[in-house]
């Protein structure tokens, strides 16, 4: 085992850690008067010493496997189940026998039990003001918008990247400290009653939607469900507290429905009379340029969809009194986030220089739509796409993806290349509706990637744009080295 000395409070006690999840403490009481944890892992490789590392229990996968392991790294608290004591309480008592300030909670179930444990954890900071952030896409960006924002008056907590799910969000608010003052969460969801449960962990007093779309409609079957779902975000907006909606959503009106706090619409329908906002012009790639309170605000990452973000961050920064100038400083010094609407000009092994626009963490028929959209309204160089699949469509991806092969072929850009399985529907649908221009591969292997490259800068001319849009899983942004010959250096 790693060195077991661990400075610093432990987030739960003993006693606040058996209360909150029902466990069943397993060691001996000169261990349990050494109980202490300073993080929280469900991953053995993420253990630092002074964890409490909690395996949970998958369909492939058993965490438990992994305590030997957690131990090593320097975790001090394992919260195990109950029925993993059970099968193997041998192993266990000699695992905190052989390590000094080793204890063990025995839990019905790992991954509720982590989601209660953060609860009462969350409940130990009653001044935090919290703040979730939902909605079918712009999650992440509007969550980065929102945080950028804040901390120029505020100490702000957040959620790291996109850690947003049922255990994403419990990991993320252990990492709440005294000192701050606002915690900004994200929220997703993968399942039904996700949104509610983690709702629960969080217990969030403000809570921003940022649209109702089709992300996930295959899980939860309509719309209708995903804007109920999304809306046990507001379940615990008290009457100090807001919502924030878009009020250009269709659901605007439903979403609104029984919350106690203010509502609060954001976006361009909004009167300037109501919003301060005023809008000055499209930049192109090059962003927007709005004013909020007359203070002229450059946002540099482009999209109209991007633009209704910085409303929304707007939005709360006024509820919660931070000035337009420093909203112009927090929207202004925002990067890209990694994956999300990237740009830059990049040079093609055969030394021709065109636009890069780089969407691939995540895709769905909102955002595929949104983007395509964007592309097209630019002017100049001519379009280069190369589109992936759009993943956790269920039995609505055959119809979502043909829809998007109607829009390329409306578009016609110069080169069109349709990347996976689903993305197949997609290909077809373009070549019935008269394009001739596209290129499919239904795999995205190596050998694979370094064909649409080839494709791609045999197709390239200067100043062409290319959009390399996909689902993470498709992980298109592969492409980048060799369509620049840096592979490999």
């Amino acid at each position: 085992m790693k060195e077991s000395d661990v400075s610093g409070e432990s987030l739960l006690s003993a006693d606040e850690l058996i209360s909150a999840t029902g466990g069943k403490y397993i060691g001996s009481a000169e261990n349990k008067n050494l109980f202490c944890f300073t993080s929280v892992a469900t991953d053995s490789r993420n253990v630092i010493c002074g964890t409490m590392f909690v395996p949970l229990i998958g369909e492939n996968q058993d965490g438990h496997l992994y305590c030997p392991q957690a131990v090593e790294n320097g975790a001090r608290i394992l919260l195990i189940a109950q029925s993993a004591y059970e099968k193997n309480g041998g192993f266990y008592d000699k695992l905190v026998a052989d390590n000094a300030g080793i204890s063990v909670v025995a839990v019905k179930n790992t991954l509720k039990a982590l989601q209660d444990a953060a609860a009462a954890y969350v409940a130990k900071f009653p001044t935090l003001v919290k703040i979730a952030v939902t909605g079918s896409s712009g999650k992440t960006t509007s969550k980065e918008m929102i945080v950028s924002v804040l901390r120029q008056k505020y100490s702000v907590v957040y959620t790291q990247g996109n850690f947003n799910s049922e255990t994403g969000l419990p990991l993320s608010v252990f990492n709440i400290r005294k000192n701050h003052e606002i915690g900004v969460f994200e929220m997703g969801m993968n399942r039904k009653n996700e949104i509610k449960e983690i709702s629960g962990v969080l217990k969030a007093n403000f809570a921003l939607i940022t649209n109702i779309g089709t992300a996930h409609i295959g899980i939860l079957g309509s719309r209708q469900n995903i804007a109920e779902e999304k809306r046990h975000a507001f379940d615990y907006i008290t009457e100090n507290g807001a919502a924030f909606i878009p009020a250009i959503d269709e659901f605007a009106g439903y979403l609104a429905e029984n919350v106690k706090g203010d509502v609060i619409q954001f976006g361009s329908l909004v009167p300037p009379e109501t919003s301060g906002i005023r809008y000055v012009r499209d930049c192109g790639i090059g962003g927007t340029d709005f004013s909020v309170d007359g203070v002229e605000i450059h946002l540099g990452l482009p999209g109209v969809y991007n633009y209704a973000n910085a409303l929304g961050a707007v939005a709360v920064g006024k509820r919660l009194g931070v000035s337009a100038e420093f909203i112009k400083k927090g929207l202004e010094s925002l990067s890209p986030i990694a994956g999300r609407m990237e740009t830059e000009k990049l040079t093609l092994k055969n030394g021709r220089n065109i636009t890069l626009i780089k969407d691939c963490y995540n895709a769905n028929p909102d955002s595929m739509r949104n983007v395509l959209a964007f592309c097209k309204s630019l002017s100049g160089g001519r379009l280069l796409y190369v589109l992936g699949d759009m993943l956790e469509l269920g039995e609505k991806s055959a119809e979502s993806h043909e829809a998007i092969g109607c829009i390329v072929a409306s578009d016609k850009p110069a080169l069109a290349v349709f990347v996976g399985a689903e993305m197949e529907y997609a290909y077809k649908k373009a070549c019935v509706r008269g394009f001739n221009d596209a290129v499919y591969s239904k795999k995205s292997d190596e050998n694979a990637i370094s064909y649409i490259a080839s494709v791609i800068i045999d197709k390239a001319v200067e100043n062409d744009v290319l959009l390399i849009k996909a689902s993470r899983g498709i992980a298109l942004e592969r492409l980048i080295p060799e369509l620049t010959g840096e592979k490999g250096k």
